[in-house]
C-alpha cells in the first residue's frame, strides 16, 4: 500500500480537475426526489471523519502530539465553514507538525472507530452494485486504513497526503490535492462522474465541505451522528443521525 511521504505520489489523483468549472444549479430535489436518487444511485461519497469514524482524524492527531485542544478549536471553525479549508488546514498542520513515525503509531496503537451502522450500509450498497468512494480532507495513509476495514478499494480513496522528508520530519502536505482546499470534494465528484458516466451521484457527510459538494453531486445527506454541525442541519434538505435510517430506504425498495 502507498504511504504518505515525498517519495510517493498518486498519478491517478494529481491530474485531477483544473478544468473544473461551476455549472448552472440545477432546481433544488425535494425530499421524496432526493430519497429517489439514493436508492437509484450509480455512486456513494462518504466523508470520513465523523462520518464514516467517529474521530476527527487531525483532532486525534494532534492530541497524540501534545496539541490536542488548539487544533480541536481551528476544526470546528473549519467543519462550521467560517475559514477556508485549505488555511485552516495548513494553519493546523503547522502547530501538529507529525513525524511519519508518530503517524504510523497513531493508526497503530489508536485506530479509528468506525461509526455505527456504517459497515452493514456499505456491505448493502456493495450487494446492490452502487460504487463506494471515500472522499475526505483527512489523511490518505488513516483513510485507506478505514477502507480496508470495509472492502473499499484503495483507489476509491480521495483524500490528502502528508510529506516527509528522508528522515520522517514532517515536510508539509500536497497542496494539489483537490481535498486539500474548499471545493475540493466537488471537483472529486466532477471527476468520477466523467471518468465512470455516473449519472447519480450522493454526497454524505457531517461538514460544510460536504455539503458544498452538491451540486455537483446530485443529492447531499447531513449526518449528525457523531457531531452535529449547525449550519449544515439547518440548510441540508436531508439530514439523518444513524446510518440504519438509509438502510431502510435501501429496504424499501
Amino acid at each position: 500500500m502507498a504511504q504518505d511521504g515525498v517519495l510517493y505520489c498518486d498519478s491517478q489523483k494529481e491530474c485531477i480537475l483544473s478544468s473544473y468549472s461551476k455549472k448552472v444549479p440545477k432546481r433544488m430535489a425535494s425530499l421524496l426526489e432526493m430519497k429517489e436518487i439514493f436508492r437509484n444511485a450509480d455512486a456513494v461519497c462518504f466523508d470520513v471523519d465523523s462520518t464514516v469514524i467517529r474521530e476527527e482524524g487531525i483532532d486525534e492527531l494532534a492530541k497524540f502530539c501534545g496539541v490536542g485542544d488548539a487544533v480541536a478549536e481551528m476544526t470546528r471553525r473549519a467543519m462550521g465553514g467560517t475559514v477556508t479549508f485549505k488555511a485552516a488546514l495548513t494553519a493546523r498542520l503547522g502547530l501538529i507538525r507529525p513525524s511519519y513515525e508518530q503517524v504510523q503509531k497513531l493508526i497503530s496503537d489508536n485506530p479509528p472507530q468506525l461509526t455505527p451502522g456504517i459497515r452493514e450500509l456499505v456491505n448493502r450498497l456493495h450487494q446492490r452494485g452502487v460504487q463506494v468512494f471515500l472522499v475526505s480532507g483527512g489523511f490518505q495513509s488513516i483513510v485507506e486504513h478505514v477502507a480496508l476495514q470495509l472492502n473499499i478499494p484503495t483507489a476509491n480513496v480521495f483524500a490528502n497526503r502528508l510529506k516527509f522528508y528522508f528522515n520522517g520530519e514532517y515536510a508539509g502536505f500536497d497542496e494539489t490535492q483537490p481535498t486539500a482546499e474548499s471545493g475540493g470534494k466537488g471537483k472529486v465528484i466532477t471527476h468520477l462522474k466523467e471518468q465512470f458516466h455516473f449519472k447519480k451521484v450522493v454526497m454524505i457527510g457531517d461538514g460544510a465541505t460536504d455539503m458544498e459538494a452538491c451540486p455537483p453531486a446530485d443529492c447531499f445527506i447531513g449526518f449528525g451522528g457523531n457531531v452535529i454541525r449547525k449550519q449544515v442541519k439547518e440548510k441540508a434538505k436531508w439530514y439523518i443521525t444513524h446510518f440504519d435510517e438509509l438502510l431502510k430506504e435501501l429496504e424499501e425498495r
